[in-house]
C-alpha cells in the first residue's frame, strides 16, 4: 500500500476561469449520464459520428486496422464493423463518465460477471491474479464495475490537466483498492505476491523497446510487449485474460481460463499464444475494440514500410 499513488486533492484554483471549460464539459456529461442507458447509447452513437468527422485520420486508422486484423472480412463486413466501432467510440466518452459518477446501485444493476470461477480458483491456490485486460471501448466503465466483484489494483497515468486528473483518479478509485504509477513495476509485482487482483493492458503497440514481433490476427509481425511475461515470471500468479463486453441490458466483464505455462515458454512462443487468445477474445465482439489506436505502427527494421500509408 505504501506504493499507492497519493490521491490528488481539490484546489480552490479549480474554480478559476482557466478550468471553466472543463466544468462545462463535466456538467454536460453528468446530466446526460442520468438519462436511461438506451438514450445514452443513442447520444453516444451520434457523438461517435461527430468524432469521426473531427478526427478523420483516426477513423481511417480504425478501418485500416480492421482490414489488417482480419483479411478474410469482405469490404461490406469491414464497413459494418467500422460503423459500429465508431458508434461505440462515441459511447466510450459517456461510459467514462458513467464509470466515474454513476452511483453504486446503478453500476451493479447494469453489470454482470462471467468466469468468476477462474479468479476464485486462482485465489484458492494461494496465488495472485494477473488480469490482462483488453483495450475495449467500455474498459473505463468495466474497471469501476470490477471492484464490486473483487477490488483491484492497477497502473495509473496522471492526466496533464490537474482538474481532470483529480476527477479521473477519484472516479476510477471509487470501488477499487488503490493505483500505482505506471512506471512502478516493483509495486505491481509486490501486489501480485500479496495475492491481489491486478490489472494490466498487454495488447497495444508500445514501440520497439522491450517488444518482439509475433503474429496478431492477419499481421505476422506485430510488436508485442515482453513486459507481460516479466510480470508472470517474477510473481506467483495466474495470468487471466479479461474482456469487457456490451450486452442488451448493460455490460459484461468476462474472465477467461488461466493461461497456464506462459512463463515457462520462450518469449516468441508465449506471446504468440497470448496473441492467439487475445485475437479470439476480440472476435467475440470486434466492434467494441479500440481500433483507433495504431496497433501495427511499429515495424521490424528489416521491413520498415508503414501499414497505414
Amino acid at each position: 500500500m505504501a506504493a499507492a499513488i497519493k490521491a490528488p486533492t481539490f484546489k480552490l484554483a479549480f474554480l478559476g476561469p482557466k478550468f471553466w471549460p472543463v466544468w462545462l464539459g463535466v456538467f454536460i456529461l453528468y446530466v446526460i449520464t442520468w438519462l436511461p442507458l438506451p438514450i445514452i447509447r443513442r447520444i453516444g452513437a451520434g457523438a461517435g459520428r461527430l468524432i469521426a468527422l473531427i478526427v478523420p485520420k483516426r477513423a481511417r486508422v480504425a478501418k485500416r486496422n480492421l482490414e489488417l486484423w482480419n483479411p478474410s472480412l469482405s469490404e461490406a463486413e469491414v464497413d459494418t464493423l467500422f460503423k459500429e466501432n465508431i458508434r461505440r467510440t462515441g459511447m466510450a466518452l459517456f461510459e467514462t463518465a458513467m464509470g466515474w459518477w454513476w452511483p453504486s446501485w446503478r453500476i451493479k444493476r447494469a453489470f454482470e460477471i462471467e468466469g468468476a470461477e477462474h479468479v476464485e480458483a486462482a485465489f484458492a491456490k494461494g496465488k495472485g491474479v494477473f488480469g490482462m485486460a483488453l483495450h475495449n471501448m467500455n474498459l473505463e466503465f468495466a474497471c469501476r464495475g470490477i471492484g464490486f466483484f473483487h477490488p483491484s489494483i492497477a497502473f495509473y497515468r496522471k492526466h496533464n490537466n490537474p482538474l481532470v486528473d483529480y476527477l479521473q483518479y477519484h472516479g476510477r478509485n471509487r470501488s477499487n483498492k488503490y493505483m500505482i504509477d505506471k512506471r512502478n513495476a516493483k509495486a505491481l509485482l509486490a501486489a501480485l505476491e500479496d495475492k491481489e487482483l491486478c490489472l494490466y493492458l498487454p495488447d497495444q503497440d508500445y514501440g520497439p523497446k522491450q517488444s518482439i514481433f509475433v503474429p496478431f490476427g492477419g499481421v505476422k509481425e506485430t510488436a508485442t510487449t515482453t513486459a507481460t511475461l516479466m510480470f508472470i515470471r517474477r510473481s506467483d500468479c495466474e495470468p487471466i485474460l479479461i474482456t469487457s463486453q456490451y450486452t442488451k441490458r448493460g455490460y459484461k466483464l468476462k474472465f477467461f481460463p488461466a493461461l497456464d505455462g506462459l512463463g515457462e515458454m520462450e518469449d516468441a512462443e508465449a506471446l504468440t499464444r497470448l496473441n492467439e487468445h487475445i485475437d479470439a477474445a476480440v472476435k467475440e465482439q470486434p466492434e467494441s475494440y479500440l481500433w483507433m489506436h495504431k496497433r501495427f505502427k511499429t515495424r521490424p527494421t528489416d521491413n520498415p514500410a508503414s501499414l497505414y500509408d
